[in-house]
């Protein structure tokens, strides 16, 4: 073990772990702000609950990902120096307009949200919330700009002199055709876990409270959440299947080494099941569906699908001797994984569905608690998905220019990496600890009183103490 091995593991620990609160944080400002504008068009009381409810869960989610979110920026200076010099020219602009611009204008109304209510006019008021989510939404876009530079470097050249990559065409990055696609595809796992958050919170509070004078709030949520949840499954397969047909053409060795494709193969077979040996070098056992793999790697059933052998040979020979290949049963498993938890999380939200058909309320444990794992099915989904994005591209850091091995800072020794590395993980797992209370917690207070203070008569505005909503 050295320094580059404990590096990649922090920042891979890190980066799971920050994403943990991304897709939650991005999701929900959607889901508010709905929530928000059906209590603003028809005035209905259950609405402004469930939105003052998910708003608290939101904000504290939302707390947790800032702070988490500030190491990521770190690291490419401590354990990623060599890399930092060598994209800095080009990640400086879109991470500068993701900080000054969408994080500026997130932060900034979020802020006015908070302390608007009863302050400011309804309408500006709820302006600031979906000012808000645009912000979030807006700031996950020029980060996977950022990083889509990583899978498919566009819009720059390599300076001779300096060996540095520097931007040529800013729009070309804005618009690389991998964040085209990878974005919508992130959004709709974002919604999958927020709509999981919403279904899970409401069926508890129904079937533990049946008789709450609460239960049509928490029955709309259930169903809302759930409507959410399937149609953002659906959003991620349309999404993700458009994305694995550009992996096959920008990254071919990521597709083969999702599937296990050790040969190339016109058509190609989907895998099921495949079991390889142990060097990773071939194919011992497999489960296949015929012709599923050439569609979904070139829209065409008869499609050639290069395979990992033949890769690597054209690779060696392109960038000189070494291995191209990526760590085999990570990415062929974190891509399965990242599948079947999306689609376990669907299935719940259809179950839930059902059970609130004809006007019903659901009453089966077995559904409580399969409502309760919910929300982490789809966090488990984007986790693996982004852990098979980043090792998919293994050995590369910048696809096809930077190897991983020559990013890492060359001073920083394996005691300093180790000691950095002890210190985040004991303070992620605090946070950790501190979240999931908060969420609890709040999450089973239920749906606040919403009913208006009555004015004092003999207190002048002046004189009383100030408010704060949440």
């Amino acid at each position: 073990m050295d320094a580059l091995d404990v590096a990649r593991w922090q920042f891979g620990v890190t980066t799971v772990y920050h994403f943990l609160f991304v897709p939650l944080t991005i999701g929900l400002s959607v889901l508010v702000a709905i929530l928000q504008t059906l209590w603003h068009r028809t005035g209905n009381e259950k609405y402004l609950k469930l939105t003052r409810f998910y708003g608290k869960l939101f904000l504290i989610n939302f707390a947790m990902g800032v702070v988490t979110g500030i190491v990521q920026e770190f690291q490419f200076g401590m354990n990623w120096s060599d890399y930092s010099r060598f994209v800095g020219d080009i990640f400086g602009a879109p991470l500068a307009i993701e900080a000054l611009v969408a994080f500026f204008l997130e932060s900034t109304f979020i802020g006015l949200w908070i302390f608007g209510w009863d302050r400011l006019p309804p309408r500006l008021h709820l302006a600031s919330i979906w000012a808000a989510a645009i912000g979030t939404n807006l700031s996950a876009y020029f980060i996977l700009a950022a990083n889509s530079f990583m899978q498919n470097p566009v819009g720059y050249r390599i300076n001779p002199d300096t060996g540095r990559a520097e931007l040529t065409d800013f729009v070309a990055v804005l618009t690389n055709k991998v964040a085209l696609i990878t974005f919508p595809h992130t959004i709709a796992g974002a919604f999958l876990v927020a709509g999981s958050l919403l279904v899970c919170v409401a069926v508890w509070h129904l079937i533990r409270n049946r008789d709450s004078a609460d239960t049509p709030a928490y029955r709309f949520a259930a169903k809302f959440g759930s409507w959410v949840t399937l149609i953002a499954a659906f959003a991620v397969v349309v999404t993700g299947d458009i994305q694995g047909k550009i992996m096959t053409q920008v990254q071919p060795m990521k597709m083969a080494a999702a599937e296990g494709l050790y040969e190339t193969e016109s058509p190609a077979s989907f895998s099921v099941l495949t079991v390889g040996s142990l060097d990773g070098s071939r194919e011992l056992f497999a489960i296949k569906i015929p012709y599923l793999l050439s569609y979904l790697g070139t829209g065409d059933p008869e499609g050639t699908v290069q395979g990992i052998n033949d890769l690597q040979a054209q690779y060696a020979s392109q960038y000189g001797a070494g291995s191209y290949t990526p760590i085999i049963p990570v990415t062929y498993w974190s891509f399965r994984f990242m599948i079947a938890f999306g689609l376990a999380a669907a299935a719940i939200a259809l179950l839930v569905l059902w059970t609130h058909r004809k006007g019903r309320t659901p009453t089966s444990r077995w559904l409580l608690r399969a409502a309760l794992v919910m929300p982490v099915l789809p966090l488990l989904a984007n986790s693996f998905g982004w852990i098979f994005t980043e090792m998919g591209r293994q050995p590369w850091i910048v696809f096809g220019e930077m190897l991983t091995r020559d990013g890492v800072s060359r001073s920083v020794s394996l005691a300093e990496v180790l000691t950095s590395f002890t210190a985040f993980t004991l303070i992620y797992a605090t946070l950790a600890v501190v979240e999931f209370k908060l969420l609890v917690r709040h999450a089973r207070a239920g749906v606040p009183d919403v009913t208006p203070a009555p004015e004092p008569d003999d207190t002048d505005d002046a004189e009383r103490p100030l408010a704060f909503a949440y």
